[in-house]
């Protein structure tokens, strides 16, 4: 196999993001998004973490489970959090050991299988939740004026509307 010189390489890449975005439409939006959804993530989980002890992917789950109204199926959280089924069955597994969540099956479904929040996960939610929405005010909402944050609202509603995540 023929190994490409660094310039052919860039060359290529140029030709492919000219073929699919023509004028590079769109281009330097993305990767803004890319770049701001990672960095964000990242500070949001290392602060987290640092304060509470908790991961930013264990807080979705406490989180998820209290709006779903303290429980909800494996199959519902999943989805919700953008977790494969796998990774999240593993993730409840450690946090039902933690004594943060248990673990039930389904009523009328002996496959299915529900997960509730315990007082304890309750009670860590209660604790984590300011710190995280500290962090989300400091680094994103505060940054940006109220047009501003009902345009992006908006734009990316439209982006997702029809995106499938299942």
């Amino acid at each position: 196999m023929q190994r490409l010189s660094e310039p052919d390489v860039a060359g290529l890449l140029d030709r492919l993001v000219a073929q699919e975005l023509p004028g590079r439409r769109g281009l330097g939006a993305w990767r803004a998004l890319l770049k701001a959804r990672a960095t964000l993530l990242r500070q949001l989980a290392t602060d987290l973490e640092k304060k509470t002890g908790l991961t930013l992917g264990d807080f979705d789950v406490l989180g998820q489970l209290a709006e779903g109204g303290g429980s909800l199926r494996m199959t519902e959280l999943a989805d919700r959090t953008l977790s494969s089924r796998s990774s999240m069955t593993r993730r409840i597994d450690r946090m039902a050991d933690e004594g943060l969540v248990r673990r039930a099956n389904a009523d009328g479904d002996a496959r299915g299988v529900v997960v509730a929040l315990t007082d304890a996960g309750l009670s860590r939610l209660t604790e984590t939740v300011p710190v995280h929405l500290r962090g989300v005010a400091e680094l994103f909402v505060g940054r940006l004026g109220d047009q501003e944050l009902a345009d992006l609202e908006r734009i990316l509603d439209k982006v997702t509307l029809d995106c499938d995540f299942g």
